[in-house]
């Protein structure tokens, strides 16, 4: 049985629109937390790591005064991350791109870096509710921007690079309006969180409970529906995977979702009269980025306990 409140792990993420730093312990039981709300986008990425640095050595020092041993650290990123060199090529909407970024935090500690949605379904994959993760899904992390992971037999499937998953750029409608990637009609134009807060006539930085308050009223529409339900459509045919896990703001707007993604998943996948393609909300909870990266580093404590006694 592991120790809890002994060894933890530290979590950490830079999202458009927060900061967070999350600690666990061994039994998965998150120890302290902080996410701060804020917006990032084309921000200085020396002035934002180290205000995230800042608060991780609070978090850190919080914990350490109560005699617990923080074994590391993951930073998740949203972008094209290459964990083993430690880099962060490009995040669109952020504006960063060719930056080191564990050195930037300042911390003391082993600090990896990770893409976003593939810390977030290793914390889908790692369970902790009553519905169990599928052994293979692809898990889409829906927020300002849009990225995904694709998991096979209970392994996340990287490709080359470990660049996969940027179903946010898929492009949707080539005449749309231009992306902060540089491309016209991507999908996050039209169903990343800030896109669907202006098609309900919100502030593009209004808060979800916003958006979920007009949708209950039926005061407002979500057409990002049909545009996610392309996507993952396209998505299904080219890796067949038939189990999509919605996940960040996409879990609480599913019921306004289903219809729509649904209706495209049938309509435009070739397998979905022979197969049961599945919608499911994720499980993990919200920043479910920081609780993947946390429980990462433990994972290393557990593949060798005795380096920790």
């Amino acid at each position: 049985m592991p120790a809890p409140r002994t060894v933890v792990g530290l979590g950490l993420e830079v999202n458009v629109d927060y900061l967070g730093a999350r600690v666990l312990d061994l039994t998965g039981d998150v120890v302290a937390e902080r996410v701060v709300p804020g917006s990032f986008h084309d921000s200085d990425p020396t002035a934002v790591l180290a205000r995230l640095g800042a608060l991780a050595r609070e978090l850190s020092d919080e914990v350490t005064a109560s005699g617990m041993t923080v074994a590391g650290a993951r930073l998740a990123l949203p972008g094209l991350v290459d964990p083993r060199a430690g880099t962060l090529q490009v995040a669109p909407n952020l504006g960063w791109s060719s930056i080191e970024p564990v050195p930037l935090l300042g911390l003391d500690l082993d600090v990896q870096v990770a893409n976003e949605a593939k810390l977030a379904a290793l914390a889908e994959l790692a369970g902790g509710s009553d519905v169990a993760a599928p052994d293979s899904f692809v898990f889409v992390s829906g927020d300002v921007g849009i990225g995904a992971a694709i998991v096979v037999d209970r392994r996340l499937f990287l490709g080359e690079r470990g660049w996969n998953g940027e179903i946010g750029h898929v492009v949707v409608d080539p005449a749309g309006p231009r992306c902060s990637c540089g491309a016209f009609g991507c999908l996050e134009q039209y169903a990343g969180k800030e896109a669907m807060m202006r098609a309900a006539g919100l502030p593009a930085d209004a808060p979800l409970a916003d958006l979920v308050a007009r949708l209950r009223a039926d005061d407002a529409d979500l057409p990002a529906g049909r545009a996610l339900g392309s996507a993952l459509a396209d998505f299904v045919n080219l890796i067949d995977i038939g189990t999509i896990v919605l996940g960040g703001a996409y879990t609480e707007l599913l019921p306004w979702l289903r219809a729509d993604v649904e209706a495209a998943l049938t309509e435009r996948v070739l397998a979905a009269p022979f197969v049961d393609l599945q919608v499911r909300a994720a499980q993990a909870g919200p920043h479910a980025a920081l609780t993947g990266g946390a429980r990462e580093v433990l994972a290393r404590v557990l593949a060798d306990p005795s380096a920790w006694v």
